[in-house]
């Protein structure tokens, strides 16, 4: 089991270099960001291993789940570099245009104002 330090995840390899990333993780009720320290080639798959980040959420299947690094999908045999923050989304409830039409159907905006002329009319 890797050492565990302020909260930080710390492997590195046997050289002694590692690069710093965070793995991240959303639900609506809570989130992780995990600071990891890892040895450099690591795989986007072996740093969700090592952050642990499945005890944390045992009821998510994190096998399943679309990753990126910085908001761009990546394949889980993508290789982190040093700064990265590896996103783990989840997938959505809704399809983004549906919920648009939605909201503008009941007169409300995206940034959550209501627009009044559209109320008017309905």
């Amino acid at each position: 089991m890797p050492p565990v330090s302020t909260g930080r995840q710390n492997v590195s390899d046997e050289t002694g270099s590692a690069i710093s990333v965070e793995v991240a993780f959303a639900l609506p009720d809570r989130q992780a960001l995990l600071p990891l320290t890892i040895p450099p080639g690591t795989t986007v798959a072996k740093a969700i291993a090592l952050s642990r980040i499945t005890e944390r959420f045992p009821e998510t299947d994190f096998a399943v789940l679309a990753v990126g690094v910085w908001g761009r999908e990546v394949m889980r045999d993508h290789c982190l570099q040093d700064g990265d923050r590896l996103e783990i989304y989840r997938p959505l409830r809704m399809d983004p245009k549906e919920a648009r039409r939605r909201l503008a159907e009941s007169g409300g905006t995206m940034s959550g104002t209501v627009n009044t002329e559209a109320s008017k009319s309905h």
